[in-house]
């Protein structure tokens, strides 16, 4: 086996075993969320590509920092699969599906959207923060990012990315997807940058907090004193005089 070989193996091994055997068994049934996720977002891409829909999918599913807070929290779930329109559709398309798809076979279907959920929701409510932070903060976004549109599907994408990347061993991919997306605000300073970021680093703090409650839970099972088989238990347990 060649190095290569051998890296790709230690890299994405976990991630194979574990999504392999559930798409040769079920194929396309195997994940139902994430097929449901690319039809929704073609379906919102048509629409919003239409004089007539536009406003439409504005009204549904655009999120901007300059709206009030309860209206972008009820916007935000449809707006994970608004793509934008300056991006290539079929990208986004072929992440959703790819990303979603391991993810929804590895976490199950629940998880993954909550996940997915979260990356988005970061996004949106950072760059509220942004804007209060102000320009001369490192933190902080100019007042015009207030009424961009939130990234799309992208920040939970990335999220799920990095979750799956740290959560089943592929560190360095994991650490690629990060490194390209601080190279994207360096190059190209943008809100949807700052949001991929704001992103990854709540998946980092949930990565944490997983590690740290399995770690608790393995140290709980392994503290216990091993139950005494049936035998042992009669031998210790004091039998009836007659």
């Amino acid at each position: 086996m060649t190095r290569i070989a051998r890296w790709a193996r230690a890299e994405w091994g976990r991630l194979y075993v574990t999504v392999r055997e559930p798409l040769l068994r079920r194929r396309w049934r195997a994940v139902p969320l994430a097929l449901t996720a690319i039809c929704l977002t073609a379906v919102l891409h048509i629409v919003h590509s239409q004089s007539w829909g536009y406003g439409f999918v504005q009204d549904v599913g655009a999120v901007r920092a300059a709206d009030p807070l309860w209206l972008a929290l009820l916007r935000t779930p449809l707006s994970l699969f608004v793509p934008a329109l300056d991006l290539p559709v079929w990208g986004a398309l072929a992440q959703i599906l790819f990303v979603f798809g391991i993810a929804e076979i590895c976490l199950g279907r629940w998880r993954t959207l909550a996940l997915a959920y979260a990356a988005t929701l970061a996004g949106t409510l950072y760059a509220r923060v942004g804007i209060w932070l102000g320009p001369d903060n490192p933190f902080g976004l100019h007042a015009s990012d207030a009424h961009v549109v939130d990234t799309g599907p992208s920040a939970a994408v990335v999220g799920l990315a990095v979750f799956l990347g740290l959560r089943y061993g592929a560190r360095v991919t994991a650490g690629a997807v990060i490194a390209a997306m601080v190279a994207e605000v360096l190059v190209k300073e943008n809100l949807a940058g700052r949001e991929h970021l704001a992103a990854i680093a709540v998946m980092l703090l949930l990565c944490g907090i997983s590690a740290i409650r399995r770690r608790s839970e393995k140290r709980s099972a392994t503290a216990l004193p091993p139950r005494p088989s049936g035998a042992e238990h009669q031998r210790r347990s004091p039998g009836r005089q007659r």
